[in-house]
């Protein structure tokens, strides 16, 4: 079911918002490397079957969660594999970056027009409490929010991933995310030993209501293009584990799968 714009759950003013006409998609990190290629074609086909969409695809890549890495280098790794994989699949694109790094660039009004008018905003992966803390209700933050809301794919990898659900870890503990997808914590680079680390920080830290949302690396799942309510497409050449609100077992599914986080 179509949804509005973040916090719209609990904010009755955010209730009246308009109705969200894009997709997510979240990525469980290795993002843009060799093996990446069934997810890479999975999301560009989804931003290539918008409405509208059959002239020339405009991807952003904003790399704020490596602001304090090499940003340039995790934007133009992005750039090149989108590219890459667009003329495989005969899709004219057009990449660019906004470098979105620091407060400063984050009120860019310049940066935000490129952003608001982007088919795709892709977030890499880096420091997961980045994102929340330079994008949040910033120009660039609320052009991102405005380009999903007409129709545009947000996707984030890893720690980008993580920053657009409910809640996150951090260095320094959980905080909240952005709340693309309300009520759902992701936990990228997903295996055994790190389902066992997680679990245990969830139940000191963890926020309640919120389910967790494992995802393999070189594996995402993308939204039906209403924002995304509870179906989700797999892609990629792992597994995405779905642990609802007090579950134990996930329920597992992979590449060409659906996936219903309820």
């Amino acid at each position: 079911m179509p949804v509005s714009s973040p916090g719209a759950l609990d904010d009755p003013i955010a209730a009246a918002a308009p109705i969200v006409t894009g997709r997510l998609a979240l990525h469980g990190g290795g993002e843009f490397l060799p093996g990446d290629e069934a997810f890479l074609d999975a999301l560009l086909g989804a931003v290539r079957a918008r409405p509208g969409a059959n002239g020339i695809l405009r991807v952003v890549v904003v790399p704020t969660a490596a602001a304090r890495g090499r940003p340039d280098l995790a934007a133009s790794n992005g750039v090149a594999a989108l590219e890459r994989r667009a003329a495989t699949a005969g899709i004219a694109l057009s990449a660019s970056v906004a470098r979105v790094v620091d407060d400063g660039s984050a009120a860019d009004e310049k940066t935000a027009a490129e952003i608001a008018t982007a088919d795709l905003v892709y977030l890499p992966g880096g420091d997961p409490d980045l994102i929340p803390a330079i994008l949040g209700s910033s120009a660039a933050g609320r052009a991102m929010r405005d380009a999903w809301v007409r129709g545009a794919t947000i996707a984030g990898a890893s720690a980008g991933a993580m920053a657009l659900a409910e809640w996150t870890w951090t260095p320094a503990g959980g905080m909240a995310g952005l709340g693309y997808v309300p009520r759902v914590a992701v936990v990228p680079h997903f295996d055994e030993a790190r389902r066992r680390s997680w679990q245990a920080s969830a139940e000191r830290i963890g926020p309640r209501g919120v389910g967790y949302l494992g995802l393999d690396e070189r594996t995402g799942v993308i939204s039906s293009p209403d924002g995304g309510g509870a179906d989700w497409l797999v892609a990629g050449e792992g597994a995405a584990h779905w642990f609802a609100l007090g579950a134990s077992t996930p329920v597992v599914a992979r590449d060409g799968e659906r996936l219903s986080l309820d």
